[in-house]
């Protein structure tokens, strides 16, 4: 069987809301992670047989194949083509899954699997705004859930709620999710001191929108170090942060994901393409799963998820080094680990989305990413990552470090 290996792999630092690249084109932003894959490894881009783009809020500046404007800002020539997907948080995840499995089944030789963000220019729901278009989900879907209650609503709720509802399952305290968020910020703090992600950044000119006026301010120099790390926080700080959600609940800012800007991309070829070319290939993808879980209680799909990449692979969770499990509330990863009790050390090394941000489509490509540089710095073999989606989905991925 054709063997899918990765050959490069790089993201943008993450930036906050209203920080440092929110004045930046979300398809200028992954131009700049195109144009890195090109630069390092001196492929002809006209060689790409396809750009797979995670997005999630695909209106105004990520409108309209938000992956294929990116190419055209990227110089690439006109003939690569590109299409953008959305399996929410799991965007690029998915763009990896797919741009893998075209070049296992011979559909590509060369692929780049990538995805976008731009969270302060296109808040969450963005593409939902406008009454007058309708909802997204439907009379049927509606009528699916309508008599589910949860804290006192009926039917669809949304994604904070769901992290409660997992909180409360998994009787998670407000003091063990806060904990967890601190130990996220002292990781990933700890990992830039390091200097361990300055190989997967790329460095990116510094464009900033004015939250009062709306203008582009370039501060002048380049963005190269995640914005939202607080290595000096603490439980007692987070502590005094109140309840996001529900008056008596356990979610607040400071345990959640943060807002953020960021880009995300991937070189992947077949192994006969990269020798060919002359490139090393660094990983190859492994096993691949997803799953669908209830849409009330969303994000608990990376439990099955991983029982399920785990059996494809014919692996035990004693034999992978590093786990990604996407931090988009504490009490996600949280849960997870009770289901899972693997050593901590393995759980997301590097911190996670707490402290580094979310910046929606390009998170699956960001934790791909550090896993990979992660298992080259302590010679691991195994990763395993997988995110909770909205709508009840999950994606998991195991790649193998060659």
């Amino acid at each position: 069987m054709t063997e899918a290996v990765i050959v490069e792999a790089v993201r943008t630092a993450t930036g906050k809301r209203h920080g440092s690249l929110s004045g930046l084109h979300p398809a200028d932003l992954l131009a700049a992670t195109l144009d890195a894959l090109v630069t390092r490894t001196g492929l002809d881009p006209a060689l790409v047989d396809d750009v797979i783009t995670g997005c999630v809020n695909q209106v105004g500046a990520q409108a309209l194949n938000v992956g294929r404007s990116a190419v055209l800002a990227a110089g690439w020539p006109e003939s690569v083509p590109a299409t953008t997907v959305d399996r929410q948080c799991g965007s690029s995840q998915q763009a990896a899954h797919f741009a893998a499995q075209g070049v296992i089944s011979g559909a590509y030789d060369i692929a780049v699997a990538c995805g976008v963000e731009n969270m302060t220019q296109i808040p969450m729901r963005s593409q939902v705004s406008d009454p007058a278009l309708g909802e997204p989900f439907g009379p049927l879907v509606d009528a699916r859930y309508a008599d589910r209650e949860n804290f006192g609503r009926r039917g669809r709720i949304n994604q904070g709620l769901s992290a409660e509802l997992i909180a409360r399952r998994w009787k998670l305290s407000r003091a063990e999710l806060d904990e967890f968020a601190v130990r996220s910020h002292r990781r990933a703090a700890e990992t830039t001191r390091a200097g361990a992600f300055t190989e997967e950044i790329v460095p990116v000119e510094a464009r900033r929108r004015d939250r009062e006026t709306g203008e582009i301010v370039k501060d002048g120099g380049t963005v190269s170090a995640d914005e939202g790390i607080r290595a000096d926080t603490s439980a007692e700080t987070l502590a005094k942060l109140r309840p996001a959600f529900t008056p008596d609940g356990s979610i607040t800012a400071g345990n959640s994901s943060q807002i953020s800007d960021g880009a995300s991309a991937m070189l992947i070829m077949s192994r006969e393409a990269a020798e060919r070319l002359g490139l090393r290939p660094r990983a190859r993808f492994h096993s691949f799963a997803l799953a669908g879980v209830d849409p009330i209680e969303m994000l608990t799909g990376p439990i099955p998820a991983t029982a399920k990449v785990l059996r494809r692979a014919g692996l035990g969770l004693d034999e992978i080094d590093h786990f990604e499990v996407n931090e988009a509330f504490a009490s996600v990863t949280v849960a997870w680990h009770r289901e899972y009790p693997i050593d901590a050390a393995r759980l997301n090394p590097c911190g996670g989305a707490i402290a580094l941000g979310h910046p929606l489509g390009a998170s699956g490509g960001r934790l791909l990413t550090t896993m990979l540089h992660a298992l080259e710095r302590t010679g691991g073999r195994y990763g395993l990552q997988t995110m909770c989606e909205g709508g009840g989905l999950a994606n998991a991925t195991i790649i193998e470090r060659l």
